[in-house]
Order: C-alpha cells, then sequence, then structure tokens
C-alpha cells in the first residue's frame, strides 16, 4: 500500500481559507478603492478633452481653472444631472439639461469592470470570497464621494450643476452599473431579480423575463431585439434627413466658428449626441414625435413651424413645417419591423430550438413539465394563448425601455420656448406598446404555427424513411397509410368485445407469433387499438445461449427490444432450437 498514490481532492481548511482572506484586500475598502478610481478616470478623461480643446482655442475665455471646472460639469451631465448655465444674456439662468447618451457609456463601463474587479479580487478560482452587498456598497460610496467633491468643484464654474437633479441622478447610475458589476462577477445569478420581480409579476412572467442559467427569458430577449430595431431605425432616419437637408447641415456647422479647434469641438459634441437624435427620429416614426420647445410638435402628419432655433447641424435634419407626406409617412415602416422583430422571436422561442432544447415554457398541452423547470423539456411548444401573453410582455418591456431612453435623451436647454426639447416619454412608451404589442402578436403567433408544422412535416418524412417497427398486428408502425392509423387522422372505432378477442387469439398464439403479437392482455390490446395500432411490442426475451461458439452469433448479446421488418434477425439467433432444461437428477 505504500506506493498508492493518493488522489483524494481535499477540501479547503479554515486556515486557507483564512490565509486566501488576508492575501486580498477586505471586501468593503477594495469596493470603496474601485469606485475612487471609477470616479477619478472618468473624470480624468474629461478633464485631457477639455484642456486639449482649451490650448488649441484661439481666444480662451478663463485659464486652466475654468476648464477643469468644465469637465466637471461635463462629467456630472453624462451622468444625466441637469446643469445651470449663469452666464446668459437675459440675465436669467438657463438649465441645459439634454445629456448626451454617448458620454453615459463611459461611466457605465467604468463603474461596472470596478464591482466585476473588487468582487473577484485576486481568487484564482470558485466563488468570489468577498459579500456582494459589501462590495457594492464599496463602490458605491467611493463613487459617490468622489462624485460630491467634483459638484462642489464645478458650482463655482460657469455651469454649475443642480443640485436636485445631481443628487438622484448620479447615484441612480452609480448603483445600477455597480449591482450589474457584482451580478456579472457572481455567474449571473437570477436570484435577487427573481425576488424584486416576483412582487410584481407571476411566476411564469418571470421565467419569461429572467431564463435559466443567468440568460435573458424569451420575452426580454424579444424585448431588447425590438428596441434595438426602433432606434436603429431612428438612426435610419437621421441619416437619411441628413442626407437630404446636406446643405443646411454643412451651412450651420461652418457657420458656428471658424478655427479649426472650434469645429472639433462641435463635431465631438454632435457626434456624442448621435444616439439622442436617433431616438428622437424613433419618436417620431412611433408617432408621438418630439417637441422643439414649447408649443411645436414634429411627427409625421404635421410639423409645426419651428422657432428661432440655434444653429446646430443635428437640428438641420428636422423635416419641414405642413402636413405630412407619404415620405413622411414612411416612417411608420421602422414600428412594425420592430413589431415583427419581436414576433419573430417569441414565436421561434415558443417551439423547439434548432440544437434539440425545448423552448423556454410549457409543453404542447400547456402544462408545465413535471420535475423540471419550466422550459426544459425537449420538443416541447407553447400553446397560443402562452405565446400571444408572451409577446405583449415582450411588447410591455420594449416599451418601458424605449420610454426610459425617451427620458434621458430629453429636456430642457433654456427658459421659456427652449424650456422642453426632445420626446415626451410616456407618450412614446404608449405607442411603442400599441405598435409593438398589435404586430408581435400576430407575427409570433404565425412563426409558433409555421414552426410547429415544418417540425410535424419533419417528424413525418422521418417515420416515412424509417424501417416500420412491428406493431400490434403485425404492422408498421403506424398501421396505415403515412402513420395515420387505418383511416390516416381519424381514430379507429374499436368495441370492447373485438378488443377482448384480441387479447385471447394474443394468448392462444404460438410461441413464435408472440414475437409480433401484444401479449398484455384485453387492457393492452384495447389501448393499442384505440391509438390505431401505434404502439410499440416489445419482443420477448430469448432463452440464454449456451455455446458461445455457435454459428448463430448469440454470444454475449442480449434480444433486441425492437424488431424491425427488413432487420437481420437470423445472424442473432442460436442455430438449431434451444436446448432441453436439463431434468431432475434422480439418486441411483
Amino acid at each position: 500500500m505504500a506506493d498508492v498514490i493518493q488522489t483524494t481532492v481535499r477540501r479547503s481548511t479554515p486556515a486557507l481559507l483564512l490565509t486566501r482572506v488576508r492575501g486580498r484586500s477586505p471586501g468593503l475598502a477594495a469596493g470603496l478603492l474601485g469606485g475612487v478610481l471609477a470616479a477619478g478616470l472618468g473624470l480624468a478623461a474629461f478633464a485631457v478633452l477639455v484642456i486639449l480643446l482649451w490650448i488649441s482655442s484661439p481666444y480662451p475665455d478663463s485659464g486652466a481653472d475654468g476648464a477643469l471646472r468644465i469637465a466637471a460639469a461635463l462629467w456630472l451631465l453624462a451622468h444625466g444631472a441637469e446643469l445651470v448655465r449663469a452666464d446668459t444674456l437675459s440675465g436669467l439662468p438657463a438649465p441645459v439639461g439634454v445629456p448626451p447618451l454617448l458620454l453615459l457609456a463611459l461611466p457605465v463601463w467604468l463603474l461596472h469592470r470596478a464591482a466585476r474587479d473588487a468582487a473577484d479580487g485576486d481568487a484564482t478560482g470558485g466563488a468570489p470570497l468577498t459579500p456582494g452587498r459589501t462590495v457594492w456598497a464599496g463602490v458605491v460610496l467611493g463613487y459617490l464621494a468622489v462624485g460630491a467633491s467634483a459638484a462642489l468643484y464645478a458650482a463655482g464654474g460657469v455651469l454649475r450643476p443642480a443640485w436636485a437633479s445631481a443628487g438622484v441622478w448620479v447615484p441612480l447610475v452609480a448603483a445600477v452599473a455597480a449591482g450589474a458589476g457584482v451580478r456579472t462577477a457572481y455567474g449571473g445569478p437570477n436570484g435577487p431579480l427573481e425576488r424584486a420581480l416576483g412582487r410584481v409579476l407571476p411566476r411564469e412572467a418571470r421565467h419569461l423575463v429572467l431564463g435559466p442559467d443567468g440568460r435573458p427569458g424569451v420575452a426580454a430577449r424579444a424585448a431588447v431585439a425590438g428596441t434595438a430595431v426602433l432606434v436603429g431605425g431612428g438612426a435610419l432616419l437621421l441619416a437619411v434627413s441628413l442626407g437630404w437637408h446636406g446643405g443646411e447641415a454643412q451651412r450651420t456647422f461652418l457657420q458656428l466658428t471658424e478655427d479649426w479647434s472650434g469645429r472639433l469641438a462641435v463635431l465631438l459634441l454632435g457626434i456624442a449626441l448621435v444616439p439622442n437624435a436617433a431616438v428622437w427620429a424613433a419618436a417620431y416614426a412611433l408617432g408621438p414625435g418630439f417637441l422643439l420647445g414649447t408649443g411645436t410638435l414634429v411627427t409625421p402628419l404635421s410639423s409645426a413651424p419651428t422657432p428661432l432655433l440655434p444653429p446646430f447641424p443635428l437640428l438641420a435634419a428636422v423635416p419641414d413645417a405642413g402636413a405630412g407626406t407619404p415620405v413622411n409617412w414612411a416612417a411608420g415602416a421602422v414600428p412594425v419591423l420592430a413589431g415583427a422583430v419581436t414576433g419573430w422571436c417569441v414565436g421561434r422561442g415558443a417551439t423547439r430550438s434548432g440544437d434539440g432544447r425545448g423552448p423556454e415554457g410549457r409543453g404542447p398541452d400547456g402544462r408545465e413539465p413535471r420535475g423540471e423547470r419550466s422550459g426544459r423539456s425537449p420538443g416541447a411548444s407553447w400553446s397560443r394563448g402562452r405565446t400571444a401573453r408572451a409577446a405583449v410582455l415582450a411588447a410591455v418591456l420594449c416599451a418601458v425601455l424605449l420610454a426610459v431612453l425617451a427620458a434621458l435623451a430629453g429636456g430642457p436647454l433654456g427658459v421659456a420656448a427652449l424650456s422642453r426639447f426632445g420626446p415626451v416619454w410616456w407618450q412614446v412608451g404608449g405607442a411603442t406598446l400599441v405598435w409593438v404589442a398589435l404586430v408581435a402578436v400576430v407575427t409570433a403567433l404565425v412563426v409558433r404555427a409555421w414552426r410547429c408544422r415544418t417540425t410535424s412535416d419533419g417528424r413525418a418524412e422521418r417515420a416515412e424513411r424509417t424501417p416500420g417497427i412491428v406493431g400490434p398486428r403485425g404492422e408498421p408502425h403506424g398501421g396505415g397509410p403515412k402513420g395515420g392509423g387505418p383511416a390516416a387522422g381519424r381514430r379507429p372505432r374499436v368495441s370492447w368485445r373485438r378488443a377482448r378477442a384480441a387479447g385471447a387469439r394474443a394468448a392462444e398464439a404460438p410461441e413464435d407469433d408472440r414475437a409480433v403479437t401484444d401479449a398484455r392482455g384485453p387492457r393492452a390490446a384495447w389501448r393499442s387499438l384505440r391509438t390505431g395500432g401505434a404502439r410499440f411490442t416489445r419482443a420477448p426475451k430469448a432463452p440464454p445461449a449456451t455455446d458461445r461458439g455457435a454459428d448463430g452469433g448469440g454470444g454475449d448479446c442480449g434480444p433486441y427490444d425492437f424488431l424491425h421488418d427488413d432487420f437481420p434477425h437470423d445472424d442473432f439467433l442460436p442455430a438449431g432450437p434451444p436446448p432441453a432444461p436439463p431434468g431432475p437428477v434422480r439418486e441411483p
């Protein structure tokens, strides 16, 4: 036994775990450090960009201190906080509340990465040792500490933060992004989200929003796809309109400034506002349109005369004033396409996927499979009612996502006529719900029916190509043409006497004929006849072969459960009749 190698995997002892915990930073301290670094890197990126533009400007209005204060204010604006411009011609402070959505990606990415790295720590395997709540709290507190300092510093500049708005949006962005990072570090568990959604949604809807193994559910994936189509279609409309009004856009771009540093700043600002303009165009395609000031509404049906707007290249893409034309009405194809994509995703998820796994739902009868989580039964498909409900839920989620984007993409750009700019979020959400729900439900039902029909045709074709399996009356599986029973598509009418007679004949049949006869009594014969002879027959077990080297090739092979008509049975049967069992031994 001295040469035996110990292969038992040892468990982590308390001393080893304590060493690992001591070898890494405490959870709260690591989170605080990560939050401070995330906020510092974001501020540094904005400061570098503003300082470069300030250095290259031939007419700087203030020193480096003023440029750094503007950088801090822009960093707060990227989170959605509203700014106040004190230096105006009228002397009244003017709010600036349209945050460039492209700038929001930088703080969100930094927060997500900081929370994920703080939760992972230096652990080389397994789950993170630090509790997720501790890491999340540390990252958020560290980030908000730097954010509060930046807000205090920016308060002395030209662009001052609005304290109420900054106190809401900055903590909200930090909490959501840090929570997503911690969830990623723990492998994307759905437990906390399911508990939160359980207070609002029923259990069936929760599985549609959150799928197994941390993946989004069918409704969530369809909602994201529909939102992407809406925003992408809006971006396409924006590009077409900019190309149509290319001369006006070029004129306003050259009119704003004459030096190259100023034009570079205008170009960067326009690029940062492209996602906002795409959301505005999506709202235009949905019908509610967007506001260009108080009382100035732009929709596909009609556009009010726009007031004196500041010259900006993206504003040149606004449609001309007047009644809508068929060209304007063609924008309605965007929500129709978004609803079709949403319905296609739901219909595809309602039927069996291409890899052989079942959908995240119920079986063909609409009931949940026993012993399994919803959505794990292979080959199952949802009922029509469940498919329609999933499409409606996807439309609701899509409406919520687009309403949030519309709320972020708009805001005030001044006072009086410029106090309302962009789409109205609740109107955009309602229009999205109506458009997507109507189109998605119809599309999902059509896709489900088509995929179910295709699957049924494929199974029937495979059944025809497969050699016939012996049925209860010696017939191939299916008992009739195309596996449809004696009369294809109809259930045979069988009486109890016929079933009893069939059972009696099966019991009186010779031993050789019982291999192709269901000899389990009248009940089995009744069930077989009611199903049109579509029940597989299990052949009786053959006696064990005594000679392993016989020519029959029986060997150690056991009897086959199913006998096919064209299967070479003789090669696997013993040569000759089976030997008689030995008689009792008699004593002399």
